[in-house]
C-alpha cells in the first residue's frame, strides 16, 4: 500500500512558517539601546527591593497630608524613594523597613511601640493613596497589585528587639503585616549578637533567639540575618527548616574585615540552605575605598569652609561643595554593584541573589548611577552587558524571592 506523506509535508510547511521566539543578545548592543531594553524591562517586570527606609524617614520628616513636610505620592526634593521616581525606575515591591534604632532597646516597652508607629504609618500612607500605593502580605498580594498599576508596600521590621522579652510578639506581628525580621541591628538584642557591636553576649543566638527562630518558621515569618555576627549567621541556618534571606546585605570579598557583609562561606552556606542574599547598594557595604575617600573629600570641606566663613546653605558653598566632589568623586558606580551581582552568581548560582538597596537608610553614600529608586534600569542595563539574560534579571528582581518567601508561607500552612 503506497503511503501518502502530504499531510506531514503540510504540517512541516505550517510549522516552518510560525514566528520563532529569538534571543536578543544585549552585549551586542548600543549603551543606549541597552538601557531602553533595560528600561522596558524594568517597567514589564516585578521588581522587589528587599529594604527600603521609607517610615524612618517619614517619620523624622513629620508625615503628614501637608505637602510641604512630606509627602512621597509627588517627587520629593530630598530622599532617595517617592512614587514618581519608583515608578520611572520600575520598582513594584519595596519592603518597607520598620526600623528600631538599638538605643529603643534600653528603654522596656519603646522598641515594641516604635513598631506600632512605623506599621500605622505605612498603612496611612496606603490609605491616603490608594490608587498609588497597597499594602502587601503575600507574593499574591504583589502580583494583584503589580497588575493593577499600584506600589506594593510589603513590611519587614529592622531589628528583632521590637518582639521584647515576649515570644507572643512574633504571632502579633505576623498580624500586623511583618513578613521578615532582621534578627539584630547596631548592638546585640535578647535574640542574638550583631555584626556591629564588639561585645559578643551570646557567641551567636541566645536560647531566647533559638525560640524565635522557631516561632517565626512556624507563623510564616522570613528570618533575615543582614546586620547579625557570623556565629548568629551560623546558628540561624542550623536551626530553621525554611529558607532564610539577607534583606539588605553585600559582598565581603570587596569589603575586608567589614562582618556586616557576608563572606563567600556565608553565602555558600545560604544557598545551601535555598536562602536568598539581597544585594545593599550602599557606598560602604560594595567598596572598601569609598570609606577612606569620602572622609578625605569631608575633611577638605569642612576645612575650606571654615577657612571661607561660609556654611554648607550658602549659595556660594554649595556652588563649591558641588564642583569639588565631582572632581574628588569618592563614590564606586553602578558598575561596582553588578561586580557583588557577579561573585554571588559565579560562587553559587544567580538564583540566590536579589536586590536590597537600603535606598533612604545609607545617606548620601549611593553609587553613581543609582542615587534613587528610578535608576534601577542602569544596574539591569549593566547586567545585559556581561551577559544576563532575561530569566537571570526575573529572578534577580522577584523570582528569587518569590521562591523564599513561598517556601516560608508554605511552611507555616503545614504547621496549622
Amino acid at each position: 500500500m503506497k503511503k501518502n506523506y502530504s499531510y506531514l509535508l503540510m504540517g512541516l510547511i505550517a510549522w516552518a512558517c510560525q514566528p520563532k521566539e529569538t534571543t536578543l543578545d544585549y552585549t551586542a548592543m548600543s549603551d543606549e539601546e541597552r538601557l531602553k531594553a533595560a528600561t522596558e524591562m524594568a517597567h514589564n517586570t516585578i521588581m522587589v527591593d528587599g529594604h527600603v527606609d521609607l517610615p524612618y524617614r517619614m517619620k523624622v520628616g513629620g508625615f503628614t497630608l501637608q505637602r510641604e513636610i512630606l509627602d512621597v505620592s509627588v517627587r520629593t526634593d530630598g530622599g532617595n524613594f517617592d512614587y514618581p521616581r519608583s515608578k520611572e525606575g520600575g520598582l513594584d515591591a519595596p519592603f518597607m523597613s520598620i526600623y528600631i534604632p538599638a538605643g529603643n532597646q534600653q528603654t522596656p516597652g519603646a522598641s515594641k511601640a516604635l513598631a506600632d508607629s512605623l506599621i500605622m504609618m505605612t498603612e496611612r500612607l496606603a490609605e491616603t493613596f490608594p490608587d498609588k500605593f497597597a499594602m502587601a502580605y503575600s507574593p499574591a498580594d504583589i502580583e494583584a497589585n503589580f497588575a493593577a498599576g499600584k506600589i506594593s508596600l510589603p513590611m519587614g521590621m529592622e531589628n528583632g528587639a521590637g518582639l521584647e522579652d515576649d515570644i507572643a510578639n512574633v504571632e502579633y506581628f505576623h498580624g500586623r503585616g511583618i513578613r521578615y525580621i532582621t534578627l539584630t541591628h547596631g548592638k546585640a538584642n535578647l535574640i542574638g549578637d550583631s555584626s556591629y557591636d564588639t561585645v559578643r553576649l551570646y557567641n551567636g543566638l541566645s536560647e531566647y533567639g533559638e525560640q524565635v527562630v522557631k516561632e517565626m518558621n512556624r507563623v510564616g515569618i522570613m528570618v533575615d540575618l543582614s546586620h547579625v555576627s557570623d556565629d548568629t549567621f551560623k546558628d540561624a541556618l542550623a536551626i530553621t527548616k525554611v529558607p532564610v534571606i539577607a534583606s539588605h546585605s553585600s559582598v565581603r570579598k570587596f569589603t575586608p574585615g567589614f562582618e556586616r557583609n557576608m563572606s563567600d562561606e556565608l553565602i555558600q552556606a545560604m544557598a545551601k540552605n535555598g536562602g536568598v542574599m539581597m544585594i545593599n547598594f550602599g557606598g560602604s557595604f560594595i567598596d572598601s575605598a569609598y570609606s577612606a575617600g569620602s572622609a578625605k573629600v569631608r575633611e577638605h570641606l569642612v576645612n575650606w569652609l571654615a577657612e571661607n566663613n561660609l556654611s554648607r546653605s550658602d549659595s556660594a558653598a554649595q556652588a563649591y561643595i558641588s564642583e569639588y566632589t565631582a572632581a574628588n568623586n569618592p563614590f564606586p558606580t553602578v558598575q561596582r554593584v553588578a561586580d557583588h551581582i557577579d561573585h554571588v552568581k559565579n560562587l553559587v548560582g544567580v538564583d540566590y541573589v536579589g536586590l536590597g538597596s537600603d535606598f533612604d537608610g545609607v545617606g548620601d553614600s549611593l553609587p553613581t548611577g543609582l542615587k534613587d529608586v528610578s535608576m534601577y534600569p542602569n544596574l539591569i542595563a549593566e547586567l545585559l552587558k556581561r551577559g544576563y539574560s532575561q530569566e537571570d534579571i526575573e529572578k534577580i528582581c522577584y523570582k528569587n524571592v518569590f521562591r523564599v518567601w513561598k517556601a516560608v508561607e508554605d511552611y507555616a500552612a503545614s504547621q496549622e
